[in-house]
């Protein structure tokens, strides 16, 4: 049975499915510059076929339980992927990664996202800690765990190799304690 999780009256997140391999490209290839600055991927991802590819894999990893990748559908339109890029099983922890297309950033919609994200990982999926990883210098992606009651655990340097540089992230935690503390 596929996970679909609303997140308020017009997003919802559903797993990719091969038939969004198309819209994917479309919104990696308009979003192609910004993204290359906080992320490794987007130069991999130069057709429709790579983007069936990344589809395939991460439905691979969703049936091992080893992560979850939704799509973020706004109005009907796909304008980003959020999910748990890992699932560590035996120890009830995940981390979060996100992207959102420029067109729909200003919205609330990723802090919308990734609260529902929150509510399955909790709730759904029994987890005990969440973690979110951001460049250090990512102002925008950092404010999504800073709104949402995540406490920043530190840094790791020269963390990614991102477009010809190291990349600095800040790591941030989240307990289910503290999360269902603040409900």
């Amino acid at each position: 049975m596929e996970v679909v999780l609303k997140a308020g009256r017009a997003l919802e997140l559903r797993p990719l499915r091969l038939a969004d391999a198309r819209a994917l490209f479309a919104q990696v290839d308009a979003n192609r510059a910004r993204l290359r600055r906080w992320l490794p991927w987007p130069d991999a991802n130069l057709s429709p076929t790579d983007s069936r590819a990344y589809i395939l894999q991460m439905r691979t990893q969703a049936k091992a339980g080893l992560g979850q990748t939704f799509g973020l559908w706004w109005k009907d339109q796909l304008v980003g992927v959020a999910g748990f890029n890992w699932i560590d099983g035996a120890n009830h922890s995940a981390a979060v990664g996100y992207w959102l297309a420029e067109e729909a950033q200003g919205r609330g919609l990723m802090t919308a996202a990734v609260s529902a994200l929150l509510r399955h990982g909790f709730h759904g999926l029994g987890l005990n800690r969440i973690e979110i990883r951001a460049g250090l210098r990512n102002r925008r992606s950092r404010a999504i765990p800073e709104r949402l009651g995540f406490r920043r655990e530190g840094t790791l340097r020269q963390a990614e190799w991102v477009s010809g540089r190291y990349v600095d992230h800040a790591v941030y935690g989240l307990l289910a304690a503290a999360w269902k503390a603040r409900r």
